[in-house]
């Protein structure tokens, strides 16, 4: 398929998903989304999504975008999880103002990408911070236009890591992304090689924002863990809808009823379908809730904030479990290499990998809920 198949002014979040669906072979052969998919992208307002509408954005609401992702996740989730960094222009209200306005009202779909571990030293010298380092975990980075990689200053003394916001063009690629899972993000290894980064194009991740739109007030960290956890969730449904649509019109080779009249598929089904629509209900009750109070009050309570990140957790967990269940009900046809059904069982559970996400994630929120202490920039 020819790059820019469709005029952008053409593009509609059906017409996009449709052609993801069409392509996930040729995006897994690649290891990254291609560059014409970016662009439609950004015809229907993933990098605009977070950008004030004084540059030219959308201002989108965080359940808004994380819908967004889901239906784009349903269609492939490493096209999801690229598109899920369309929140990066929040991240990046903790830029000057003047670098934030520098950047968006030249291009409210600027898209950026970067790898923040290890942060490597970054050393003073005329014009800024002299940046050279390998960050690997880029994902999105083939079809961006600005970089970030993480930094630390001598004498600089953050729990956060400080990110330096470099073009594109200043630093190599090194695609070193060969993975089972989510295996078309194109998480490649950024390399930096004594790029001069004025102290004004960096910024402290979680950092306090230098704007004042709501957005920027609500919680970064959360924000983050929630449009990776959607992915899982939006998988999920692809690996629920393929397996109804398949059981009920296939006919078993040995003469027995077809999967869908099966007693425990239908069981298997509707405890899959109960998990799903759980975590979905419980994820987006969180975020509506979140964001009402930073509406109403300017900011978000304790509680909320960490049942923000819980909600994100269990979202990525119980998405995962889903399509696995999925993938059981598929019997031994979906053990075949490129199976939808495996497909989705793997992709969604490397999205519960995520150190956001993860493991880790369960335990800080128990030591939050606890009052116990918890690990920096939690929640």
């Amino acid at each position: 398929m020819d790059a820019l198949s469709q005029s952008p002014a053409d593009v509609t979040l059906e017409s996009l998903k449709a052609e993801i669906r069409s392509r996930r072979h040729e995006f897994h052969q690649l290891r990254h989304i291609p560059i014409d998919i970016v662009r439609q992208f950004q015809a229907i307002g993933i990098y605009r999504a977070f950008v004030p509408e004084r540059f030219g954005g959308d201002a989108l609401s965080p359940a808004a975008f994380c819908r967004l992702i889901e239906e784009i996740a349903s269609a492939d989730a490493s096209a999801g999880w690229v598109a899920s960094f369309g929140v990066s222009a929040t991240y990046l209200a903790a830029l000057p103002k003047e670098t934030y306005a520098s950047i968006y009202s030249k291009d409210p779909n600027t898209v950026f990408a970067g790898g923040l571990f290890p942060p490597q030293l970054a050393k003073r010298v005329p014009g800024g911070l002299e940046v050279t380092g390998r960050w690997p975990w880029g994902s999105g980075v083939m079809g961006a236009s600005l970089v970030g990689a993480g930094i630390k200053i001598e004498g600089e003394d953050s729990p956060l890591p400080r990110t330096a916001v470099m073009p594109r063009h200043a630093v190599t690629v090194d695609e070193t992304w060969d993975t089972v899972g989510l295996r078309a993000t194109g998480s490649h290894d950024i390399v930096a090689n004594k790029v001069v980064v004025p102290e004004e194009w960096t910024f402290i991740r979680g950092g306090k924002p230098e704007m004042d739109d709501p957005i920027f007030h609500y919680p970064a960290m959360a924000l983050a863990a929630q449009v990776l956890a959607v992915v899982a969730l939006g998988t999920a449904r692809a690996a629920l809808d393929w397996l109804s649509e398949d059981a009920t019109k296939r006919a078993s080779i040995t003469g027995a009823p077809s999967p869908a009249a099966r007693g425990y598929i239908q069981t298997g089904f509707a405890r899959a379908e109960g998990l799903l629509s759980g975590a979905r209900a419980g994820f987006y009750d969180a975020i509506e809730e979140g964001w009402q109070q930073m509406l109403e009050k300017g900011g978000v309570d304790r509680a909320t904030h960490i049942r923000l990140r819980h909600a994100a957790s269990k979202a990525a967990e119980d998405g995962a479990e889903a399509a696995r269940l999925a993938f059981v009900m598929g019997g031994s046809d979906a053990m075949m290499s490129g199976h939808p059904l495996g497909r989705c069982m793997i992709d969604a559970a490397c999205v519960a990998q995520h150190a956001f996400i993860g493991a880790g994630s369960w335990q800080a929120a128990g030591a939050a809920l606890l009052g116990q202490p918890v690990p920096p920039g939690y929640p």
